[in-house]
């Protein structure tokens, strides 16, 4: 279900962001509050900076000027999956657990963690004995254990399948309901950012900016060819400059 992003809590928040490696402007100006719970999705053209602006939000790159505050614990999935080859299903997830210190605890929330994606009987294969959707279902439940409160996703079902990337947004959004996270999402992938988002940033080429806020109010799950999903998509297309099919 969606969240109203009224809330007065703010785990992510930038002011007046800029990011530069040398010559390159890469971001410009940007100026971002995400609400406790809300889910945003980011869009724009290739290589404008989606995945660079996420690393702003993580942490993991400063910016050149302006400011950074993050409330909270924040939990990184990736495009390709992060899952170590060599550990099993059960022990990926555990990771994500390291710093839960009661033995029993960890236990209890590792075998809720295989509830909710869906997976026992495949505790002990490892990533290579695994198809594309449930790595990323093990991925996402590494992501979505112990006290993280934030979840930044960087196109993290483009390397499957349409059938089986509908499949996650769903598995994604059931996940959600168990375990609620503030999530920022980069996508190329219009339709999944209208279904999925309470909020879908447009991103303008390079350096980029916010060039739309568009509000997605309806409830998730939200079906494909629901008024709000399509006319989302249709407010989206025509921001990034790409008519619609008549």
């Amino acid at each position: 279900m969606s969240v109203s992003i009224a809330s007065q809590v703010k785990p992510l928040e930038l002011l007046d962001v800029s990011l530069s490696f040398g010559v390159v402007e890469v971001l410009r100006d940007i100026s971002l509050a995400i609400a406790h719970r809300e889910f945003v999705a980011v869009v724009g053209p290739s290589g404008c900076g989606k995945s660079t602006l996420l690393k702003v939000l993580s942490g993991d790159e400063a910016p050149s000027t302006g400011t950074v505050t993050r409330q909270g614990q924040v939990r990184t999935v990736y495009q390709q999956d992060g899952l170590f080859p060599w550990r099993t299903v059960t022990e990926n997830i555990s990771l994500g657990l390291r710093f839960v210190t009661d033995d029993q605890e960890r236990q209890r929330q590792l075998a809720e963690l295989l509830d909710l994606i869906r997976l026992h009987g495949f505790e002990n294969h490892y990533p290579h004995q695994l198809s594309g959707g449930m790595r990323q279902r093990v991925e996402l439940a590494r992501a979505l254990a112990g006290d993280s409160d934030i979840l930044l996703m960087d196109e993290p079902f483009s390397a499957l399948d349409y059938l089986t990337r509908l499949r996650m947004r769903g598995e994604l959004v059931r996940l959600l309901e168990e375990r609620p996270r503030t999530v920022v999402l980069v996508t190329h992938d219009i339709e999944e950012a209208s279904q999925l988002a309470d909020r879908v940033l447009v991103l303008t080429d390079r350096p980029a900016r916010i060039r739309r806020e568009i509000t997605i109010a309806s409830p998730r799950p939200r079906d494909l060819i629901e008024n709000a999903v399509v006319e989302a998509a249709r407010r989206i297309l025509a921001e990034v400059d790409i008519e619609s099919p008549r």
